[in-house]
């Protein structure tokens, strides 16, 4: 059964309203594949699923039928109001978000249903007065539907369906507090129906997520394996410095077809990018530096082949189906091993084959035994030969229109930077320029460090066992709140010594002056002190 991309059931075969089913035939899909199979009989009779099956199975159209279904089968909450949604998709990242929803409006535009799409990095104005028209489904990312949420923009009162899709991601330890928060503006969990769907989920996962589940049914498709079953394994070892010129030697070595490499930093995406469009490939960038409607142009002319190789950090292993794509390259190993399911979950996607080649450097090695233990299986190597690190020469291109080339791309993310701010931070209005986990406190009531105080410098105090030293100025001290921090202090002034009148007279025009000057107060405090615990000369 989970080696065939489609099944031999029919969406026709379940208890789907007539226009739904409509819209899914107009828009190609007639047969279920395993996972829509398994979830929807449970999920159209209004229960909780956790559904957990390969990347590339469906499950995105598996939630997506199984929300619009009840929304046109059932009546909305007694106490929603026109404006408020009636259900919340949630994805990871921006470009799973956009994703859903251009699969939603696919076969659910013409059903009457109005789709809300919101997440950081554009005009915030604009998503706020979509928010205030209303709409009957919401797909978000969490950073910025907290932020309208709180502002009072919109209200999750009546929400009746609540889908997380990439269930692990969204449950993640960065993640938990913003889910939270919002999990309490919605109904309570027994009176609407949760969804999670991902391609992995762990015992802690599931742990944190029946939490906000009324009774949920783990549905999962059993595979032979993890990863994908059409998908050709390599892995080689070579040298930091080697894996540019192995990475340019493999790809020139391919006929034809679209590939991904993916970096685990922003800032070897550059460089990588840099080097391949060198060697005259036509290259694009998908990390957290480039500005979101540059990414979003970026990864639609990828899609359209416009773009041999798309360069990219972890933000587009999650969810994205493109179609076309023969050989998925992970330059870095990923740092968590379900990413790399996840990464190689790019390429044989809905029964087609695809090759994952790896690169285990120096650096990031030490990430294999987990990756293989996650995965039940050992990844084939191949040996790093002096003749596989030369590329074959490859005919040289027209050089990218003027704001199309990598240094163009990064170019205006540095001229879109605000002052103080990082590469690809959104510049216009709005409290909210990522999607980031975040505390729900304002910033006033955060802690200025999150070290523990054992772990903090300690601030420079005078100590009263150390007397200043004479021509140094003492410490700064702060004062109460509200007071200007006061200048340091001056330097005490040395204190003069007695002259030697014998061997420095005094000259002629000068008054003569007293061998022992007159004793300080405190000297003279210590002395009388002194006298209280000394025999008397009388007694003596």
């Amino acid at each position: 059964m989970t080696d065939k991309p489609l099944t031999d059931i029919a969406f026709s075969n379940f208890d789907i309203t007539p226009s739904l089913l409509q819209g899914l035939e107009q828009a190609g899909f007639s047969r279920c594949t395993p996972i829509q199979a398994m979830t929807l009989p449970v999920a159209l009779a209004g229960r909780d699923v956790a559904g957990q099956a390969q990347t590339g199975t469906g499950k995105t159209l598996a939630f997506l039928v199984a929300c619009m279904n009840r929304l046109l089968t059932k009546p909305a909450l007694a106490n929603r109001r026109a404006a408020d949604p009636r259900a919340m998709i949630l994805a990871p990242t921006r470009e799973l978000a956009i994703q859903i929803a251009k699969d939603a409006e696919k076969f659910g535009a013409a059903l009457g249903l109005k789709f809300a799409l919101v997440y950081g990095g554009v005009d915030y104005e604009k998503q706020k007065t979509m928010l205030e028209q209303g709409s009957d489904i919401i797909i978000a990312t969490p950073g910025r539907l907290i932020d309208y949420v709180k502002q009072g923009v919109v209200s999750l009162h009546a929400c009746e369906v609540c889908i997380l899709d990439e269930a692990d991601r969204m449950f993640d330890l960065g993640f938990i507090k913003d889910l939270r928060y919002l999990m309490r503006k919605l109904p309570i969990r027994e009176e609407r129906q949760t969804l999670l769907f991902s391609a992995t989920l762990s015992h802690r996962v599931l742990e944190l997520a029946y939490e906000h589940m009324n009774d949920p049914e783990k549905l999962s498709v059993e595979t032979e394996s993890i990863t994908a079953a059409r998908v050709r394994q390599l892995l080689y070892f070579p040298a930091m410095e080697e894996k540019l010129p192995l990475l340019i030697s493999l790809l020139s070595r391919l006929e034809d077809g679209r590939c991904m490499v993916f970096v685990n930093t922003k800032v070897w995406v550059e460089r990588v990018a840099r080097a391949l469009e060198k060697a005259h490939y036509r290259v694009g960038v998908l990390s957290g530096d480039v500005p979101q409607k540059r990414r979003q142009s970026l990864l639609a002319k990828f899609q359209r082949g416009e773009l041999e190789i798309l360069v990219a950090t972890d933000v587009a292993a999650r969810g994205l189906h493109i179609d076309g794509v023969s050989h998925v390259y992970n330059f870095d190993l990923p740092f968590d091993a379900p990413d790399y399911v996840h990464r190689i979950g790019r390429t044989a996607r809905l029964g087609a084959e695809g090759d994952a080649i790896s690169f285990a450097c120096e650096l990031y090695a030490q990430g294999l035994p987990e990756i293989e233990a996650f995965i039940e299986q050992k990844i084939p190597t191949a040996p790093v030969t002096s003749e596989l690190l030369v590329a074959i020469p490859r005919q040289p291109r027209a050089k990218p229109e003027a704001g199309e080339s990598i240094a163009d791309i990064y170019a205006e993310a540095k001229a879109m930077q605000p002052p103080g701010g990082k590469p690809g931070a959104r510049s216009g209005s709005g409290p909210r320029s990522s999607d980031r986990p975040r505390s729900d406190r304002p910033r006033s009531d955060r802690p200025r460090s999150e070290k523990p105080r054992s772990d903090r410098p300690a601030p420079d105090r005078p100590r009263a066992d150390k007397p200043v030293m004479e021509g140094s100025s003492a410490p700064q001290v702060r004062q109460d709140a509200g007071q200007a921090e006061t200048s340091a202090r001056r330097p005490r002034r040395p204190r003069r010594k007695p002259m030697d009148t014998q061997s420095a007279p005094a000259s002629a025009g000068s008054a003569p002056k007293t061998a022992n000057p007159k004793p300080s107060p405190i000297r003279q405090l210590g002395s009388r002190i002194k006298s209280w615990f000394s025999p008397s000369k009388s007694k003596q």
